[in-house]
């Protein structure tokens, strides 16, 4: 009766409050204290309350809390439990089993709530031996139909990429619940067995928005199939914000942003998930206009930005040449404390050297702690296209000095560099010791980066060497590269035989035509030129509308080639005829 009076007395001690509303490593610090001086930390129940509070994800206060636990005289197996679980959550599983182990030694009782925590730490660790020793455990002991122990031990299945293992429980158990079929749903969808797992979609006894949700993934984003995406999505009884988003990113991935779009505007609610993906959609497809108003509006609606937005609105403003508004999106980072990761920092600094603000991008490169291989092929591709050829190349050898792996990719990038510098010699030497002293085997665009350079230079020839000595086919890129070059240097017996090996390729749209006819236009052969003009004419084809994008303070104007209802339109044609009369006198 008195421990009884006791427990009670300690439940209403407010130290206890506190500890529960506590968010703080110091705060909990300060009420240990507090308890050590009230001698309340012998009480078994706060003690593990203490602990429960100091078990976090973080770091510090998980060091502190295994102190405090090995400082316990007899812990119990909530307290065990409760240190697999933080440290299974934690950068370190490896401890989670540690525990477990210890529990076993010490014959403490392994309940259902010890495994689920251990099987996780195996599934984090991809751990199977151990995890399939746990099973082995979990059998013997009689928690074979314990819903939670058989989720935990398919999840670990799942985790460790052992589906029939996975199966072999899930179809042995007599206590499946919800989680378990949606487990095994994400499952089959993993492995890329959509036909498996529509088959057991179709037998679920109840689905939720999670089971719909799975399923509309599955569809849109691993096999593309959009429509049968679509129709799940509309079957479903009760929508989501994941479920909506999920339809609107299959959409954005497949390129269909018009209906990525209609479907966003439809949501009854949004989050900045959702505002993410169709600002993300809009950049990657070529729509970076829509995607900086979206992200505007995003902020305009109080939606503060994450990682994924400002990417892609960094992505837009890279294509957009727009410096200004570039430079409000990292100010804005910084202000919101948005994590610089090396991804971010990457993809800034290619947005500056594309924008032609080299210092400001070189700043965000040498600043870095740690640099990739992306990083390195964005500084040096950067240099290159705005003629600091020979920087480009000291950036490569730096690399080499650090001993960073260089794959083909950055080979790309310094034969880009070195043809839009005009390094002719510097561009085919490190062509010739890519394979040779590197043993990155160049492919096809590698080849089209040797083209261009040798193109660039005027060394027509060269190039259509270099593309008639290939290993591989040359594809319509390389022939349209030398095509632009016969523009460039005035060849027209070249130009004629390029739009030849075009036509062979099907690849003689209405651009190749184009540029023959200014070809011949441009040397005086006016006859072919209108002969061209009419092929054009004659095949229907359509050339897309030329455009402009200048960004005018801190907003971005389109300018369409003819256009003539345009608001600024007398105001340009007054600036065009001022232009022509200077040209003239």
């Amino acid at each position: 009766m008195k421990t009884l009076s006791a427990f009670k007395l300690n439940l209403k001690n407010p130290l206890l409050s506190f500890l529960q509303f506590s968010k703080t490593t110091q705060q909990i610090l300060q009420i240990h204290a507090q308890l050590i001086a009230t001698n309340l930390i012998a009480d078994p129940f706060i003690l593990t309350q203490l602990l429960l509070s100091l078990a976090s994800p973080n770091a510090l206060n998980l060091n502190y809390a295994e102190l405090l636990f090995n400082r316990i005289h007899h812990p119990n197996s909530f307290m065990h439990n409760t240190m697999i679980k933080c440290y299974t959550q934690s950068s370190n599983p490896g401890k989670a089993l540690n525990f477990y182990d210890d529990m076993r030694r010490q014959s403490h009782l392994l309940d259902n709530y010890t495994y689920p925590f251990v099987l996780k730490a195996c599934g984090v660790l991809m751990g199977l031996v151990e995890g399939r020793e746990i099973h082995g455990e979990v059998v013997k002991r009689g928690f074979w139909n314990d819903v939670f122990v058989v989720n935990g031990l398919i999840g670990m299945y799942s985790k460790c990429g052992d589906m029939a293992s996975a199966r072999f429980v899930f179809d042995g158990s007599e206590v499946k619940d919800l989680v378990s079929w949606n487990m095994m749903l994400g499952l089959c969808v993993q492995s890329g067995d959509i036909g498996a797992a529509q088959k057991m979609f179709d037998e679920m006894p109840e689905k939720n928005v999670i089971s719909w949700s799975i399923m509309i993934d599955a569809y849109g984003k691993r096999v593309g199939d959009v429509a049968n995406a679509r129709v799940l999505f509309d079957c479903m009884p009760i929508k989501d914000m994941v479920s909506w988003s999920s339809m609107i990113d299959a959409y954005a991935k497949i390129g269909n942003v018009v209906a990525a779009r209609q479907l966003f505007d439809e949501m009854p609610e949004k989050n900045v998930i959702s505002w993410s993906i169709m600002i993300d959609g809009y950049a990657q497809h070529g729509k970076p206009k829509e995607a900086l108003n979206l992200f505007r509006q995003m902020l305009c609606q109080g939606v503060r930005a994450d990682m994924v937005s400002v990417m892609g609105a960094i992505s837009a403003c890279s294509q957009l040449g727009a410096l200004d508004q570039g430079r409000w999106i990292h100010m804005y980072m910084k202000r919101t404390r948005i994590t610089m990761d090396i991804l971010v920092q990457t993809a800034l600094m290619d947005m500056y050297m594309k924008c032609g603000s080299l210092d400001e991008a070189c700043r965000i490169f040498y600043s870095m702690p740690k640099k990739t291989v992306v990083s390195y092929n964005v500084m040096i591709v950067g240099l290159g296209f705005n003629g600091f050829g020979e920087e480009a190349l000291e950036c490569f050898a730096q690399m080499e000095r650090e001993g960073i792996p260089k794959d083909d990719l950055i080979f790309l990038g310094v034969l880009t560099a070195c043809s839009h510098a005009g390094l002719v010699t510097e561009g085919f030497h490190i062509f010739e010791h890519m394979k040779k002293d590197y043993r990155v085997e160049p492919k096809v665009e590698h080849y089209n980066c040797l083209v261009d350079l040798l193109a660039r230079a005027g060394q027509l020839e060269q190039a259509l060497n270099v593309i008639e000595s290939m290993p591989m086919r040359p594809n319509s890129a390389l022939w349209g590269t030398l095509l632009l070059a016969c523009r460039t240097h005035r060849n027209v017996a070249l130009a004629e035989s390029v739009v030849e090996r075009l036509v062979e390729l099907k690849a003689d749209n209405s651009g190749v035509y184009v540029l023959l006819s200014n070809i011949y236009a441009d040397v005086g052969m006016w006859n072919d030129a209108l002969r061209i003009r009419k092929l054009i004419k004659d095949k229907k084809m359509k050339k897309e509308t030329g455009s402009s994008v200048i960004e005018v303070d801190g907003n971005i104007k389109e300018f369409v080639s003819g256009e003539i209802n345009h608001v600024w339109s007398k105001e340009l044609a007054s600036i065009v005829q001022s232009f022509l009369r200077m040209s003239i006198s």
